[in-house]
């Protein structure tokens, strides 16, 4: 079963960006996230595509974990991965690799 995505990264900047948390919660995860015209599934995968193609590691790795919570499999996530390494590039491909394997490693725990 997939683990319940936590606010751990948000908390630790909380104090120094207050507004910025408070705009992600509210308007990133309370709203957009919430919209019904894309499942939290869709938005997941399309999420986690993006930030492989732009290379962000530091947010990849929650976003994984949050797909699996919301029902992409490590099967889909890995697909995308591969696919994306031929429109987003390859460093950044083998980047999300190793933290995918991280994640569903964490996962199996």
């Amino acid at each position: 079963m997939p683990k319940t995505p936590t606010t751990a990264s948000r908390d630790k900047v909380r104090a120094t960006v207050p507004k910025l948390i408070d705009l992600t919660e509210k308007v990133v995860y309370g709203d957009i996230w919430e919209r019904k015209e894309l499942s939290k599934r869709d938005r997941s995968l399309i999420t986690c595509a993006v930030l492989v193609a732009t290379y962000r590691p530091e947010q990849l790795k929650g976003h994984l974990q949050r797909a699996l919570f919301n029902g992409v499999t490590q099967q889909e996530l890995a697909e995308m991965i591969t696919h994306v390494a031929f429109y987003g590039g390859w460093p950044c491909a083998m980047t999300a690799a190793n933290i995918a394997r991280e994640v569903f490693e964490a996962e199996a725990t």
